[in-house]
């Protein structure tokens, strides 16, 4: 095993087999603050700081809310461990959903990507500052959309073939503006949570009106 970065919220750790990998997420447990990233023998383990878990969690209801005024159901699963040892790969993405393939897991609690779909949406936060890069470990897992939010910039990426490519519009929305959303935010942040949901709302159903 071999350090590559030690600071004080995150740490890169190299020629780490896959057994090892597994063993650290037994030790590390299900409860904890720290998360993830694996990709062929390069590990990760990053503590996320107050402005990421704000952004991570003010995002993360606003997909909620636009699902829910749209009535598309969905399912959230958060921080979940994706790995494939397959392909030596594993993340914990900042949140993940399920639209496109919401029948195919619905009330079930033992999804396996060995015979399970991937999750439609991973959420990223602030992933320019993340030693180990998440593309090509979404890229293996299959994960069609990924969204992006670093400092104020929103992207939108999907995978073809083996990698992502920016666009401008998402799978799961596409008759929302979506990269609208970090701007929404910040012209109600200073209000409160509350403010910025009513806003989401009010904004889907002024676009939603006139399609």
């Amino acid at each position: 095993m071999t350090v590559a970065t030690n600071r004080a919220d995150r740490v890169l750790l190299y020629n780490i087999s896959w057994e090892q990998f597994e063993n650290l997420l037994k030790d590390l447990g299900e409860h904890r603050a720290a998360r993830v990233a694996y990709d062929d023998g390069t590990l990760e383990i990053m503590t996320p700081l107050p402005e990421h878990e704000y952004y991570k969690e003010v995002i993360s209801i606003a997909v909620q809310d636009i699902a829910e005024e749209i009535e598309l159901n969905y399912e959230s699963l958060g921080s979940t461990t994706w790995k494939r040892e397959s392909r030596m790969a594993g993340v914990e993405p900042d949140n993940c959903f399920y639209f496109q393939n919401v029948d195919a897991i619905r009330g079930r609690l033992d999804l396996d990507l060995r015979r399970d779909p991937p999750p439609d949406l991973a959420l990223e936060i602030d992933i320019t500052s993340k030693s180990l890069n998440r593309f090509p470990i979404y890229a293996c897992l299959g994960i069609p959309e990924l969204w992006c939010y670093d400092s104020g910039e929103f992207k939108i990426y999907h995978l073809q073939g083996s990698e992502y490519i920016e666009v401008e519009k998402s799978l799961v929305f596409p008759n929302l503006p979506i990269r609208e959303l970090p701007k929404l935010i910040e012209q109600h942040r200073a209000a409160g949570r509350l403010a910025i949901r009513r806003a989401v709302r009010q904004w889907v159903r002024e676009i939603t009106r006139g399609i």
